[in-house]
């Protein structure tokens, strides 16, 4: 998956973090990440923010991209921690969040978050715990051709969110699509059943889902209260 979304982000990054067109300015690239933001965050916070304000809420981006979502979380929210696999991606959102100070920007590994706890624990010595009050994730997971791998980010999530937030997140729903390892575009479909025992199995309580059997499967995953 790291090679292939190198050489993506080599070629064309803003392209394959949106493939509805292949050339973006810099204004229609992030004006999409704020039409995201309009679809999936301002109509739902109450899910989200569960009466917290925004500016005091510490929010993870699974899959950040170029930064094209990262952006405009900074600046609705009050600290924005985003991860990708592709060292070239990375270095597109730096630049997007380089006017945000409350936005941070992580290579990782493609199979946990091993890279936000390093930083975090390096910064604050054995300190308070890093715990995020909500975590997002947008055309990432459609696109990873691997089980294990995908159960391992929502147990990750679940480790790093407080006790009854939200994981925000959109899966591949098409059931008549093949996985191909080797390719990493098109990921592991889901149904109801199979995201609902995933939930389970991860310490989650699947409340809410829309867009079963489309590319687009956005999951509600609110983490138990009284899981680890």
């Amino acid at each position: 998956m790291r090679r292939n979304w190198d050489r993506r982000a080599l070629e064309n990054a803003r392209y394959y973090v949106a493939t509805s067109q292949l050339e973006w300015t810099d204004e229609e690239f992030y004006q999409a990440g704020e039409a995201e933001l309009r679809d999936h965050i301002f109509n739902d916070l109450g899910n989200i923010c569960q009466g917290r304000d925004p500016k005091t809420m510490k929010v993870l981006e699974i899959g950040c991209g170029a930064g094209r979502v990262t952006a405009p979380l900074a600046r609705l929210f009050g600290e924005v921690h985003a991860v990708d696999i592709s060292r070239h991606m990375v270095r597109h959102a730096r630049q997007a969040v380089a006017a945000f100070p409350n936005a941070f920007i992580y290579h990782n590994n493609g199979r946990d978050l091993t890279a936000i706890r390093r930083r975090w624990w390096h910064r604050l010595g054995l300190g308070p715990k890093l715990q995020f009050d909500f975590a997002f994730s947008c055309l990432v997971f459609q696109h990873i051709p691997s089980l294990e791998v995908i159960e391992g980010y929502v147990r990750e999530v679940n480790r790093l969110l407080r006790p009854g937030a939200l994981f925000k997140f959109q899966v591949q729903g098409d059931p008549t699509v093949e996985p191909k390892l080797h390719d990493g575009w098109i990921g592991v479909p889901f149904d109801e059943e199979g995201a609902r025992d995933l939930a389970l199995r991860c310490g989650f309580e699947m409340r809410y889902q829309h867009g079963a059997g489309d590319q687009y499967y956005w999951l509600w995953f609110f983490k138990v209260r009284d899981a680890d």
